[in-house]
């Protein structure tokens, strides 16, 4: 019985040998059950991807401070975010042809390629002896981190229809809590040898280097990924698309016809004139300049002394809230986030979201007036919400992205998301620096003194991005 049911399945659909992408979807059409091994693989390698990208924010203050560029305490946030930025930089400028060549050439290339690059440039990073070679690279690992726009599609492509909602969010919970571990990692293994003296001697590698280890740790989660990567499918199909149909009739096949060419036309024209895509990415890279502005602002706030309105935070210290927040955000998007996309819908989800991180921003710089147990609960509850809201948000537009395109143009078109949202984020860090430095020289003024006017401008940014959720702007594709 359960034979004839397959082949009673597989005949409803053509497939090529030797096609991997068919191979894919014919695992798709007869497996059942919930896909725990794709979503494990999904994981760690966006998860490899994003441990980097914000690894170095607890230890950037003081990483400054070694290469001796600042010439006073407050300048620090001025060159952190020149570093923080290099890396976006590289990624705008490479996106789109990484997008383009995993169209070509598959996606399993493409994150290999990926991961080992992370293993590479990501140490050399660790080893950087002044403020240049840090830029460099940093630019060099953006320049080769083409995982998240292949991932995204390769996700969109490996999970049957009913757990789309499962991989966009699989895809994003993975990428914020990256975000997360990445700086928990950063803050807990900065500086060992000042840290932990009976395990890392001053005479050690990790000695004289003293941000190496959190980078060594994330190259080697890396390396072991690649590894893993050999044995993922590939998705991306070797021929164009058949025109199949229960009727023979040369009515009905001439139809079948006209519609096939209407639809590959369609998907020939330019992404650009996509509405649907273009829309949700604008959106998407609005709340991408707010998330990557936060992270860094909020390390920078954390680290920054008491008397120019931080927490006086250690690395350590900074590491524990972060690593807290992630937690809460892997609860939340394992378990909620999949019931609240299907209840509400991805646009809703984005717009309540981006709404609900208004109030609990404006809170920080009356946080930091607390001292104690008090300050410990408010500023954890609160580092949680804004993040799994600002994962949340981006989640819902993930969904819209990968739904405006065919397969034939999801990898060019998460290659133009990438590149748009890294112009944003290249932006980010730089603006954030610029503008942490400057709040630190405005302690008394009259209008939005000192912490506030960071977070006062991070409002502002998410006003933006929910605005643009509303129609006429934001509109979903019809499939």
């Amino acid at each position: 019985m359960a034979e004839e049911y397959k082949e009673a399945l597989l005949e409803k659909h053509k497939y090529h040998d030797g096609c991997p992408g068919c191979k894919v979807e014919q695992m798709k059409q007869l497996r059942r059950g919930y896909p725990y091994l794709e979503l494990s693989f999904v994981w760690i390698i966006v998860l490899s991807t994003s441990l980097p990208i914000s690894s170095l924010y607890p230890f950037l203050y003081y990483m400054i401070e070694d290469f001796g560029v600042a010439k006073t305490e407050k300048d620090i946030g001025f060159y952190a975010g020149f570093i923080g930025c290099s890396f976006m930089l590289g990624r705008a400028l490479t996106s789109v042809f990484w997008g383009i060549v995993a169209d070509r050439y598959g996606r399993k290339p493409i994150i290999l390629l990926g991961t080992i690059s992370i293993a590479i440039f990501n140490a050399l990073f660790g080893l950087s002896l002044n403020f240049w070679m840090a830029i460099g690279t940093r630019f060099l690992l953006g320049s080769f981190n083409c995982l998240l726009g292949t991932m995204k599609a390769y996700a969109s492509e490996i999970f049957r229809d009913e757990y789309q909602a499962t991989a966009m969010s699989a895809v994003s919970t993975a990428w914020g809590i990256g975000l997360i571990i990445g700086p928990a990692l950063g803050g807990f293994l900065a500086q060992p040898a000042d840290k932990y003296p009976n395990v890392f001697s001053k005479e050690s590698i990790f000695g004289r280097f003293r941000y190496a280890l959190p980078c060594f740790t994330i190259s080697a989660f890396a390396l072991v990924v690649t590894i893993l990567c050999c044995f993922i499918p590939e998705t991306l199909h070797n021929h164009k698309q058949d025109i199949t149909s229960g009727d023979d009739s040369y009515e009905v096949l001439e139809a079948a016809s006209h519609e096939s060419g209407k639809k590959e036309k369609a998907s020939q024209g330019s992404l650009l004139k996509n509405w649907p895509l273009m829309s949700s990415i604008i959106v998407y890279c609005v709340l991408c300049l707010h998330d990557t502005a936060y992270s860094e602002i909020f390390a920078l706030w954390a680290n920054s002394p008491r008397k120019y309105g931080g927490l006086s935070y250690s690395t350590n210290d900074v590491g524990t809230v972060l690593a807290i927040s992630g937690l809460g955000l892997f609860s939340f998007q394992v378990f909620v986030y999949p019931f609240a996309e299907r209840l509400l819908g991805p646009v809703l989800v984005t717009r309540f979201a981006g709404a609900l991180m208004i109030p609990i921003q404006m809170s920080y710089p009356f946080i930091a007036n607390l001292s104690g147990l008090s300050l410990s609960l408010l500023l954890n509850s609160a580092s949680i919400l804004i993040n799994v809201l600002s994962v949340s948000a981006i989640t819902g537009l993930l969904i819209l992205q990968n739904k405006a395109v065919d397969q034939s143009q999801r990898g060019a078109a998460n290659g133009i998301a990438m590149t748009a949202m890294s112009l944003f984020k290249t932006v980010g860090p730089a603006g954030a620096g610029i503008l942490f430095s400057l709040s630190e020289r405005r302690l008394n003024a009259a209008f939005l003194p000192g912490s506030h006017l960071v977070f006062f401008v991070l409002n502002v940014i998410v006003v933006v991005g929910v605005g643009l959720t509303f129609k006429p702007f934001l509109t979903a594709a019809r499939r």
